[in-house]
């Protein structure tokens, strides 16, 4: 293949289009152009076109881990999945995400303490947590730590109970609804029965 031209894509940040004088354009991005040796008048043979091929691919897939990973915070999982659901191979998706990680782009222990501390705000207990941090794909040896940053449970309960009753004494219809609500927001039974008893009127057993 011999190539009659070469421009930036008007379209799209960091690709180039690479004009053949005969066959299909190339979409390469600028990664590609000195290590191929790509100008106007080069020589490619059929084996260089499909090596020329695979690195763009690889590269491009990288340049879209990377806006991904700049547009908001994700796990390495989660980035890995998104480019495979854009088309990426499976393991060059891996080979983003990890490059993301080793850049400092993508680090799993942080987002969890992001996960944690914004979950903990809006007042869920620590098993929904830990269905999110499940959900996210973030690896369960780093949940604890990010998991210390729990607010006291009790104190989480008692502002729901608060907000909910207006200082009115539930009737056991309403204690059933209120833990029932509590439990759907990951706080276990026994957190969730000494503040509904401590409320006053018939204390709850079991």
């Amino acid at each position: 293949m011999r190539i009659a031209r070469i421009e930036k894509s008007k379209h799209k940040q960091g690709r180039v289009l690479v004009f053949p004088e005969e066959g299909d354009l190339l979409r390469i991005t600028e990664a590609e152009l000195l290590p191929f040796g790509i100008y106007p008048g080069a020589e490619l043979s059929d084996e260089r076109v499909e090596a020329l091929r695979e690195a763009a691919r690889r590269s491009e897939t990288k340049l879209r881990a990377a806006h991904m990973a700049s547009s908001r915070m994700l796990s390495k999982k989660e980035l890995t999945d998104r480019l495979r659901r854009k088309g990426a191979d499976p393991d060059e998706a891996a080979e983003a995400a990890e490059r993301m990680e080793e850049l400092g782009a993508v680090s799993d222990s942080a987002y969890a303490g992001v996960v944690v501390r914004h979950y903990a705000a809006m007042g869920y207990g620590r098993g929904r947590v830990e269905q999110e941090l499940f959900r996210r794909g973030i690896p369960k040896e780093l949940w604890e730590d990010a998991l210390r940053e729990l607010p006291d449970s009790g104190e989480a309960i008692d502002a729901f109970l608060r907000g909910k009753l207006k200082g009115r004494v539930p009737d056991r219809a309403e204690r059933k609804r209120l833990s029932d609500a509590l439990l759907r927001r990951g706080f276990g039974w026994n957190e969730i029965r000494p503040a509904l008893n401590a409320l006053g009127g018939e204390e709850i057993e079991e």
